[in-house]
């Protein structure tokens, strides 16, 4: 029989007890040691079946147990201390308020995804964990940071395979009761909720859920409310499922619903509203327009709440391909808002001007969420050195006449929670060395260019250290292959190969992802046969475990998947390759840890970041990639490989992946392998060992997400903080309208004639040190010099007579405008550098409140025949 009514009935814990409901949901114990092995003494076996969430394992508990706990005075003493711990972790200060005066009171960072626990699955890969450690960074560090996502009552699909290999997906329905979240309320007891309007009439409640992650709470909203239609119920049902207008619904109660949450949050609370706020990905971009609508309702224009929406928001983009942005048909947009829809009162039209590609190359008809983040935000970021490079060349259109180096588009590398990812047996022999207390602050504060006190762990305690992780990790496959084939239809007489599977004295090699294709999941399958021969050397053999998730409407990833693991099947290397399914952080827990080589072989340059690898290296192991995302920025050949990119014009994709399949071949049998197994005194691999120490001292500080968030602060949320405090609604209002009459008469600026003087003809060269006098004349139009700036810009020319790496400087005007118009400019030019070298002029809007000179994406250089030579040959 099946029940009509599902309730989540909650232990009554006793009063000495009473603390443990607080610790457990508080989703600080995730990544505090202390908290989980308090939980875990209470009842060692229920931990397990609770598979380590103190949510469920207290649900377990018998009333003998509970009992026999309050009478224990060692637990009680343990439990008063862990409480007094959180109680000093959530109130005390830390890095962020020792930081001087000005940072805001209060950042707002959405996400549609955020990967805190596996205990709360509403994440579904890189993006979702880097969202989580986000938070928890900014939770280790003070900074006061408010989450924002959504609930999905079905998460992302959990994997499992047939028998002949084919990913299956399956939806297990997720009740908030019996998560770590509470809802949030209003002061008579009601749940607090949010309201869209929809077309026709409709409505889109939500409810909004919390959850805390350490200092931070995370506010989830849920659309699964009586009072909604079925069709608006299901609008949180799936992360990233359904078809465009669900994926629409989804956005927009993610961006306008949750500022509307954020707002509720702060009246019910007390808590800071904020003044910046981040866009982590184009999905939440709606939130931009909820802030303007905030503001126009107050009675500022719609221009000048551009402005001020605009100076108090960050965008990150993590996607360097414009097929993973999400775009919608306009009409489709434009039937959502207006008088009939969201934001009535605001013309539709200028809503859909936010994020309609129009620019060269661009589809007009088609309504970018990447564009209209970086159109609402003054400062945008990507997530790598190089990703940064990319997005400003992929969205070089929006600033017409600027080089691609000029899109005002920065880049802050991601990092990783290092107290989440590290395993226990990490953490304890760095905190031997150094102090727990100093252990926890060099993982989550980070600040130091090196973790010197590494280098004083013996070279017999670091292999013991590897070793022990990675029998810890054979033993964890072996029991996931076990549960695999079982799923598969296998019966346990079949199994008994599987305990056999894998080496804890044998190189291990992790390779763990999602499976789009241009992350190249069969790349090691290219020669099948050197693989077999990798696998299976009689002297350095080494092993491969696989897993990854590929997208539910993906099949070419399906694909892949399949032929992996029939690969994987094979009965003459089964042994020695393994494919895991259902990948979530409870298995990568286990898995970066217990391997000593992680293998990324994406596409350059379409991978942003790739945190995965950093997980790996904090745990000592080494990294075996492409020099793609954050391995192109810190890679060295200290520390581990890179694998050659074929990436020429002329090669074709198959060609490439063969040259780089034979490139990550040869480096496993010449150089990887030999590493490993070659070893010293003691029996000992000295080198590798050596490649551990320094891939801990020095990648450890670097990848960590302390490093990230502090960043984040200090580059893009502090001065995000002062521009937003600066553009009050006058101050809006002024620079709006000035935006508007330099745009109106942008059409009559223009550079006129550039000339160099000197007391001595140029002739093709000069001498390094000399000076000439550039003298330009301009025609402003209608504008005055004081909305312009005029700018010589030099430096190295190429052999097509681009700037390189040019400086720019600005010049001075000389008198007042002529009869014609004209004004005329001035300025030295100094020949710091020899060889080949150039330079030109351009004029560009310039105003107090302008975050650059690109903003505006107004330019005006000189004409073909405006001066003399362009270039001047240095010698």
């Amino acid at each position: 029989m099946k029940a009509i009514r599902r309730f989540s009935v909650r232990p009554v814990l006793p009063e000495p007890l009473r603390p443990l409901s607080e610790l457990a949901r508080n989703l600080r114990w995730s990544w505090h040691a202390e908290t989980r092995e308090l939980f875990q003494s209470a009842d060692p076996e229920g931990w397990r079946a609770a598979g380590g969430d103190p949510l469920r394992l207290l649900g377990a508990l018998s009333a003998d147990r509970l009992a026999a706990l309050s009478g224990d005075r060692r637990f009680r003493r343990r439990l008063a201390a862990a409480a007094d711990d959180l109680q000093d972790y959530v109130t005390g200060r830390r890095w962020y308020q020792e930081q001087p005066a000005g940072l805001p009171a209060a950042v707002a960072y959405f996400s549609p995804e955020f990967g805190i626990t596996a205990a709360l699955p509403q994440y579904s890969g890189g993006l979702g964990i880097l969202a989580g450690d986000h938070l928890k960074a900014a939770s280790d560090l003070g900074v006061p940071l408010i989450g924002v996502g959504l609930l999905y009552r079905h998460g992302y699909f959990r994997q499992s395979l047939s028998r002949e290999g084919w990913q299956q997906e399956h939806y297990p329905l997720l009740d908030p009761n019996e998560l770590p979240l509470a809802v949030l309320r209003e002061p008579d007891g009601t749940p607090s909720r949010v309201t869209l309007t929809l077309p026709g009439g409709r409505r889109l409640l939500a409810h909004i859920w919390q959850a805390q992650v350490g200092r931070v709470p995370l506010l989830l909203l849920d659309s699964d409310v009586e009072e909604n239609a079925p069709g608006e119920r299901d609008v949180t049902d799936r992360l990233y499922g359904g078809g465009s207008e669900h994926r629409l619904l989804q956005e927009m109660l993610l961006g306008i619903g949750g500022v509307r949450a954020v707002r509720a949050y702060c009246r019910l609370t007390g808590h800071p509203a904020p003044e910046v706020f981040h866009t982590n990905e184009g999905h939440a971009g709606f939130l931009g327009l909820e802030r303007i609508r905030e503001l126009t309702s107050q009675g500022v224009e719609f221009d000048a709440a551009l402005e001020s929406v605009r100076a108090g928001a960050v965008f990150t983009t993590h996607t360097p391909v414009p097929a993973g942005i999400d775009r919608f048909d306009r009409e489709l947009v434009g039937r959502h808002f207006g008088d009939d829809g969201e934001l009535p009162g605001i013309d539709a039209g200028r809503i859909l001007a936010l994020g309609l590609e129009t620019y060269p190359g661009g589809e007009s008809n088609l309504f970018n969420m990447a564009v209209m983040g970086l159109r609402l935000a003054q400062r945008a970021n990507g997530v790598s050195t190089l990703h940064g490079q990319v997005s400003r060349e992929m969205f070089a259109g929006l600033w017409p006449g600027f080089d691609a180096e000029e899109v005002p588009i920065t880049s802050v590398t991601n990092g990783v929670h290092a107290p989440t990812w590290v395993a226990p047996e990490v953490f304890r022999l760095g905190a031997r060395r150094v102090g727990i207390g100093r252990a926890e602050e060099a993982l989550s504060v980070g600040g130091v260019e090196r973790w010197d006190s590494v280098a004083e762990i013996s070279d017999d305690d670091i292999w013991q250290l590897r070793r022990t992780l990675r029998e810890q990790l054979v033993e964890e496959v072996r029991e996931r292959l076990r549960a695999s084939w079982r799923e598969r239809g296998a019966g346990t007489a079949e199994l008994g190969w599987i305990d056999g599977v894998l080496d804890p004295d044998v190189l291990t090699i992790g390779f763990a992802r999602r499976v789009p294709s241009y992350k190249r999941l069969t790349l090691m399958l290219r020669d099948r046969d050197r693989l077999m021969e990798l696998l299976l050397h009689p002297e350095r053999p080494v092993q491969i475990v696989v897993a990854g998730k590929a997208h539910p409407a993906d099949d070419s990833g399906k694909r892949l998947v399949q032929e992996l693991v029939r690969f994987a099947d094979d009965p003459r290397v089964r042994h020695r390759i393994v494919f895991l399914p259902d990948y979530g952080m409870a298995m990568a827990q286990k898995l970066y840890p217990g391997c000593d080589v992680w293998l990324n072989n994406p596409l350059r340059p379409l991978e942003a970041c790739g945190t995965s690898g950093m997980k790996a290296a904090l745990n000592g192991c080494l990294n075996l990639s492409v020099l793609d995302g954050w391995w192109d920025e810190w890679f060295d050949p200290d520390f581990g490989w890179a694998i050659p990119t074929a990436d020429g014009s002329g090669t074709d994709e198959d060609r490439r992946d063969d040259l780089e399949a034979a490139a990550l071949y040869e480096l496993l049998a010449q150089q990887v392998t030999p590493c490993f197994y070659d070893r010293g005194p003691g029996g000992l691999p000295v080198r590798w060992i050596e490649m551990v120490r320094r891939t801990l001292a020095t990648l450890g500080p670097k990848v960590l997400a302390g490093r990230m968030v502090r960043e984040y602060v200090e580059e893009l949320y502090g001065p995000a903080a002062e521009a937003q405090r600066a553009l009050n609604p006058s101050a809006a209002a002024e620079l709006s309208a000035w935006k508007a009459r330099v745009r109106a008469g942008w059409s009559g600026v223009a550079v006129d004639h550039v000339e160099a003087v000197t007391d001595s003809p140029l002739n093709g060269t000069a001498e390094l040190g000399a000076t000439v006098s550039l003298r330009v004349s301009v025609r402003l139009g209608e504008l005055e010099p004081s909305d312009v700036e005029v700018q010589a810009v030099a430096g190295r020319v190429d052999p097509a007579d681009r700037l390189t790496a040019p400086a720019t400087f600005p010049l001075k005007p000389t008198g007042a405008a002529g009869l014609d118009g004209r004004r005329l400019y001035e300025g030295p030019l100094t020949f710091d550098r020899t060889g080949p070298f150039g330079y030109t002029v351009r004029i560009l809007p310039a105003h107090r409140l302008l975050a650059g000179g690109a903003e505006m994406g107004l330019v005006a250089v000189p004409a073909e025949a405006s001066g003399e030579d362009g270039g001047v040959l240095m010698r």
